[in-house]
């Protein structure tokens, strides 16, 4: 078994926290709140989430300032609270590790944050590749950063299932031939991002019944 997962929103609890962070940032900056935002680039790697800013906010808003502010809250509540995880994560990398099965993060946020989330949540090691917003040229929904981890993995696409929060996320795992399960965060999907899905799933505690299932079905 190959399973890929994204990291933002499905393994930790960490888009309702740039929500905070972008709201506070924007007040700053002068832009009023400006969390609203984080929904409309989920998925997205920095170059298009910085493109999406501007798109809304114009070419003149300061984007260093937003940046600064971002972090400053960011790093803050990291400081005095942790990487918050998504409930049945543990339980569910644990059976997959029992498993054999082979893992990847495929996430938009640099690798750096990646290293530093998983690092601190004592997941360092856990997954053998990872694939960050800043390794790759084209930001999700392209398929890019699948493509990507499952030719790194060895593995081909249609073995592969991804585990995704973001409509972009799932349209990229789909367009590179993987199959989509999603684990709803802040975005609900739509009638066409359903047809796409292999499954879906309240929490993470159910997506480890599904691959219990499928194990004991051959599937």
């Amino acid at each position: 078994m190959t399973v890929i997962f994204d990291m933002d929103g499905l393994m930790f609890d960490t888009e309702r926290l740039f929500i905070d962070a972008w709201d506070y940032a924007g007040e700053k900056v002068g832009i009023g709140k400006a969390g609203y935002m984080v929904v409309k680039t989920l998925g997205m790697n920095g170059a298009a989430t910085s493109a999406a800013l501007e798109a809304e906010f114009g070419p003149c808003f300061d984007r260093e300032g937003l940046r600064k502010y971002e972090i400053e809250y960011l790093r803050d509540y990291y400081e005095a609270y942790g990487t918050p995880v998504k409930k049945g994560l543990y339980s569910l990398l644990n059976y997959l590790t029992d498993q054999g099965a082979m893992l990847a993060v495929a996430s938009s946020s640099s690798r750096q944050t990646v290293l530093r989330h998983l690092k601190g949540t004592g997941l360092e090691g856990t997954f053998p590749v990872l694939v960050c917003g800043d390794m790759i040229s084209r930001s999700k929904p392209d398929p890019e950063i699948y493509l990507t981890a499952c030719a790194l993995l060895g593995a081909e696409p249609s073995e592969v299932y991804a585990l995704e929060d973001s409509q972009n996320g799932l349209l990229a795992a789909h367009r590179a031939g993987c199959r989509p399960l999603m684990v709803p965060d802040l975005w609900l999907p739509d009638e066409e991002t359903e047809r796409i899905l292999c499954g879906r799933f309240e929490d993470l505690d159910q997506v480890q019944e599904f691959f219990e299932a499928s194990e004991r079905n051959n599937v």
